[in-house]
């Protein structure tokens, strides 16, 4: 239920914050100004007594992420890949968040697997261990199989977890929706469709048989990179809430001292990760969007291997070509093409002017070329980049959401393993092979015959889609207008109203 009741819930991430001490954590990694601190203290401090204690052995941003539920740990995973942004201390606080959550009891899982597949854990696994990792949404255990001796991993979904997640989603919609009434100028960025988009992301991850199916996919896909493995799927012992696959073994991609004990070269596993995602985005349209280390490991011989497959992202193909040319364009230093593929593409309004963007493109791209990415400032690249998609009213695009969050995380990988790596130069052969292949005489004719196969196959259908086309624009139906805030606003007083938006906003700080 998207109502008022879920401004105790916002009210209650911000007392956790201070609660815990996360509070001030979180700005110092943020160099918060003093008159932000003092608001934002003044707004929160006195609801202190509404946080939740949390785990008091847990570092104070863990902790208080931790109590809060799944959807808030997925978004401290994604901050834990950024030292550059959120600071080294805050950085290693957070990649816990990643494998290293409490795990739910032995009895619990084995009863889970029995209930899904139908037979007990000692039927089924000659060894059953306690849990390898355990992470937001469910917990890992390796076992052996049965009937071969096979090393498998078991993941399970955590109990309730999907009432739990359903909370913590609706609280972020009413936010949502509080802050585009609150701050009309907010609009543009799309709040409402932003957190759609997550919810549904998400949820893919609460159902174990669309996980195996899209870790059957991306194996098949990339059956053919070289340094990288995906683990395999055993169908006969998976379900919605019960996943076996593979056992990976491997050094953590995140732990920089196991790698180099092991003589991996970190330099090189850092340009592979970023060009493996590139070449899945670009090449397959098919990618893992949730490459954070927790999810990486590197195998003896230096293979790359990915898991966890619960958040996958598709893009059309149009959309990898727009992509592509973007940052071909960047490699190039031609900002002017990059300025007009955003408004070919629709990204930028049409009465924008394109010279202007492009100037504001070479603002965004000068400083950042020529150097490694140790004296590059994401945090400084992002705060400029959204002031000029503010400028220029761009507003956000919900289907390039995960694309976006998952090129940051990847790329916050490859900076842990080589802090000194020039990511143009690393994607640069990458994006070339792709622009080659897909833009130009020979994509065109591609193009043309796989349109002329679309029209032979529906064109006995197009006179009577056209009929009803028109007569749908001559009899247009009256569309339902989305329910009013007023039942949900209107008991809040002015202070009530600048505590809840004020919460959330520290909590996403």
């Amino acid at each position: 239920m998207r109502g008022p009741h879920n401004i105790i819930r916002l009210i209650r991430t911000g007392a956790t914050f201070e609660r815990t001490g996360a509070m001030k954590v979180v700005l110092d990694a943020f160099d918060a100004g003093p008159l932000l601190r003092m608001t934002i203290r003044t707004l929160v401090w006195p609801f202190q007594w509404l946080g939740y204690k949390g785990d008091v052995n847990m570092p104070p941003a863990t902790r208080a992420l931790t109590a809060l539920g799944p959807a808030y740990i997925k978004f401290g995973q994604v901050l834990s890949t950024r030292p550059d942004v959120v600071g080294d201390d805050l950085a290693v606080q957070l990649r816990v968040l990643q494998d290293k959550l409490p795990p739910f009891s032995m009895d619990e899982a084995k009863a889970a697997i029995q209930r899904e597949l139908g037979a007990p854990t000692d039927t089924l696994f000659s060894t059953f261990s306690e849990p390898v990792a355990a992470a937001s949404l469910a917990q890992v255990h390796k076992a052996h199989l049965a009937d071969t001796g096979e090393a498998v991993a078991v993941k399970v979904l955590r109990p309730g977890i999907e009432k739990a997640f359903r909370k913590d989603v609706d609280a972020f919609y009413f936010a949502a929706r509080a802050i585009e009434v609150l701050s009309p100028a907010s609009r543009r960025l799309r709040p409402m469709d932003v957190i759609t988009h997550f919810e549904g992301v998400v949820a893919g991850e609460l159902d174990l048989r669309l996980e195996s199916s899209a870790a059957a996919e991306f194996a098949a896909n990339t059956e053919g990179d070289t340094g990288f493995q995906v683990p395999l799927i055993h169908w006969h012992l998976s379900g919605r809430r019960v996943m076996t696959l593979d056992w990976a073994e491997g050094d953590s991609i995140g732990d920089n001292a196991a790698l180099d004990a092991a003589g991996h070269d970190r330099t090189a596993l850092a340009s592979r990760v970023l060009q493996l995602f590139l070449n899945h985005a670009l090449r397959d349209g098919f990618f893992h969007g949730d490459m954070h280390q927790g999810n990486l490991k590197v195998a003896a011989n230096g293979d790359i291997i990915a898991y966890d497959f619960g958040i996958m992202g598709r893009i059309d193909e149009y959309t990898r070509r727009v992509y592509a040319e973007i940052l071909f364009g960047f490699i190039r230093k031609d900002y002017q093409r990059v300025a007009e593929v955003h408004f070919e593409a629709g990204y930028v309004p049409a009465n924008q002017d394109v010279d202007e963007f492009a100037r504001a493109l070479r603002a965004v791209g000068e400083p950042i070329f020529g150097m490694d990415a140790s004296h590059i400032s994401m945090a400084r690249l992002l705060s400029y980049l959204f002031e000029v998609t503010e400028r220029f009213g761009m507003e956000t695009r919900t289907e390039l959401i995960l694309l976006q969050r998952t090129m940051v995380v990847v790329e916050g990988v490859a900076r842990s393993l080589d802090p000194h790596m020039n990511i143009w130069q690393v994607a640069k052969p990458v994006v070339e092979s792709y622009i080659k292949q897909s833009i130009g005489p020979k994509a065109l004719l591609r193009d043309l015959g796989k349109t002329a196969m679309v029209l032979s196959r529906f064109g006995p259908q197009l006179p009577r889609l056209a009929e009803e086309a028109l007569i749908r624009r001559n009899n247009p139906q009256p569309q339902p207008k989305p329910p009013s805030l007023a039942h949900q606003l209107g008991w809040m007083t002015l202070g009530g109203a600048l505590v809840g938006a004020g919460v959330w906003i520290s909590a996403l700080l």
